[in-house]
Protein backbone atom coordinates (compact mmCIF):
# COMPACT_ATOMS: atom_id res chain seq x y z
CA UNK A 1 0.00 0.00 0.00
CA UNK A 2 1.36 3.45 -0.87
CA UNK A 3 2.51 5.55 2.07
CA UNK A 4 0.52 8.71 2.79
CA UNK A 5 2.17 11.84 1.35
CA UNK A 6 5.33 10.03 0.20
CA UNK A 7 6.71 9.88 -3.32
CA UNK A 8 5.00 6.95 -5.01
CA UNK A 9 5.54 7.12 -8.77
CA UNK A 10 7.69 8.90 -11.33
CA UNK A 11 7.06 9.44 -15.06
CA UNK A 12 9.53 10.31 -17.79
CA UNK A 13 9.08 11.43 -21.39
CA UNK A 14 10.55 9.17 -24.07
CA UNK A 15 11.08 9.89 -27.75
CA UNK A 16 11.72 6.21 -28.48
CA UNK A 17 9.84 3.93 -26.09
CA UNK A 18 11.26 0.74 -27.61
CA UNK A 19 14.87 1.92 -27.30
CA UNK A 20 14.32 3.18 -23.75
CA UNK A 21 12.71 -0.11 -22.69
CA UNK A 22 15.53 -2.14 -24.28
CA UNK A 23 18.14 0.01 -22.54
CA UNK A 24 16.68 -0.43 -19.04
CA UNK A 25 16.00 -4.13 -19.64
CA UNK A 26 19.61 -4.69 -20.73
CA UNK A 27 21.42 -2.54 -18.16
CA UNK A 28 19.26 -2.85 -15.06
CA UNK A 29 17.14 -5.95 -15.73
CA UNK A 30 13.84 -4.05 -15.62
CA UNK A 31 10.58 -5.43 -16.98
CA UNK A 32 7.77 -3.34 -18.38
CA UNK A 33 4.01 -3.44 -18.80
CA UNK A 34 2.73 -1.62 -21.88
CA UNK A 35 -0.49 0.38 -21.68
CA UNK A 36 -1.12 1.09 -25.33
CA UNK A 37 1.45 2.31 -27.84
CA UNK A 38 2.36 5.51 -25.97
CA UNK A 39 2.97 4.38 -22.37
CA UNK A 40 5.00 1.72 -20.58
CA UNK A 41 5.36 1.18 -16.84
CA UNK A 42 7.97 -0.37 -14.56
CA UNK A 43 7.57 -1.60 -10.99
CA UNK A 44 9.67 -2.86 -8.09
CA UNK A 45 12.77 -0.93 -9.15
CA UNK A 46 13.13 1.16 -6.00
CA UNK A 47 10.35 3.44 -7.20
CA UNK A 48 7.53 2.53 -9.59
CA UNK A 49 7.08 4.63 -12.69
CA UNK A 50 6.68 4.82 -16.40
CA UNK A 51 7.65 6.38 -19.71
CA UNK A 52 5.21 8.28 -21.93
CA UNK A 53 5.71 9.02 -25.62
CA UNK A 54 6.92 12.61 -26.05
CA UNK A 55 9.54 14.56 -27.94
CA UNK A 56 10.79 16.06 -24.67
CA UNK A 57 13.44 14.76 -22.29
CA UNK A 58 14.46 15.40 -18.71
CA UNK A 59 17.99 16.67 -18.08
CA UNK A 60 19.58 18.68 -15.31
CA UNK A 61 20.48 21.29 -17.93
CA UNK A 62 16.80 22.01 -18.56
CA UNK A 63 15.87 21.87 -14.87
CA UNK A 64 14.80 18.23 -14.64
CA UNK A 65 15.15 16.26 -11.43
CA UNK A 66 18.07 13.85 -11.36
CA UNK A 67 17.20 10.25 -10.49
CA UNK A 68 20.25 8.49 -9.02
CA UNK A 69 20.87 4.73 -9.05
CA UNK A 70 23.16 2.98 -6.56
CA UNK A 71 25.83 0.52 -7.72
CA UNK A 72 28.20 -1.67 -5.76
CA UNK A 73 30.44 -1.84 -8.87
CA UNK A 74 30.47 1.61 -10.45
CA UNK A 75 32.83 0.89 -13.36
CA UNK A 76 30.94 -2.28 -14.28
CA UNK A 77 27.64 -0.40 -14.33
CA UNK A 78 29.22 2.33 -16.46
CA UNK A 79 30.44 -0.30 -18.95
CA UNK A 80 26.96 -1.83 -19.21
CA UNK A 81 25.41 1.61 -19.78
CA UNK A 82 27.85 2.49 -22.56
CA UNK A 83 27.48 -0.97 -24.19
CA UNK A 84 23.70 -0.51 -24.25
CA UNK A 85 23.93 2.89 -25.97
CA UNK A 86 23.95 5.23 -22.97
CA UNK A 87 25.86 8.48 -23.42
CA UNK A 88 28.10 9.70 -20.60
CA UNK A 89 27.43 13.34 -19.64
CA UNK A 90 29.69 13.52 -16.56
CA UNK A 91 32.51 11.01 -16.11
CA UNK A 92 33.13 9.39 -12.73
CA UNK A 93 33.97 11.97 -10.08
CA UNK A 94 34.41 11.85 -6.32
CA UNK A 95 32.26 13.62 -3.77
CA UNK A 96 32.10 13.37 0.03
CA UNK A 97 30.76 9.86 0.63
CA UNK A 98 31.46 8.27 -2.72
CA UNK A 99 31.79 8.55 -6.48
CA UNK A 100 29.29 8.94 -9.31
CA UNK A 101 28.72 9.61 -13.00
CA UNK A 102 25.80 10.90 -15.10
CA UNK A 103 24.45 9.61 -18.41
CA UNK A 104 21.69 9.94 -20.99
CA UNK A 105 19.54 6.95 -21.92
CA UNK A 106 18.47 6.56 -25.59
CA UNK A 107 15.50 8.96 -25.31
CA UNK A 108 17.74 11.68 -23.85
CA UNK A 109 16.72 11.51 -20.17
CA UNK A 110 19.58 12.08 -17.75
CA UNK A 111 20.27 9.78 -14.80
CA UNK A 112 23.20 9.26 -12.43
CA UNK A 113 24.79 6.27 -10.73
CA UNK A 114 26.69 6.50 -7.46
CA UNK A 115 28.73 4.19 -5.28
CA UNK A 116 30.09 4.46 -1.78
CA UNK A 117 33.28 2.73 -2.97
Amino acid sequence: MPAHEKINYVEFPARDLAATKAFFETVFGWSFTDYGPDYTAFANEGLDGGFFKAELCSTTENGGALIVFFSEQLEETLSKIEAAGGQLTKPIFSFPGGRRFQFLEPSGNEFAVWSDR
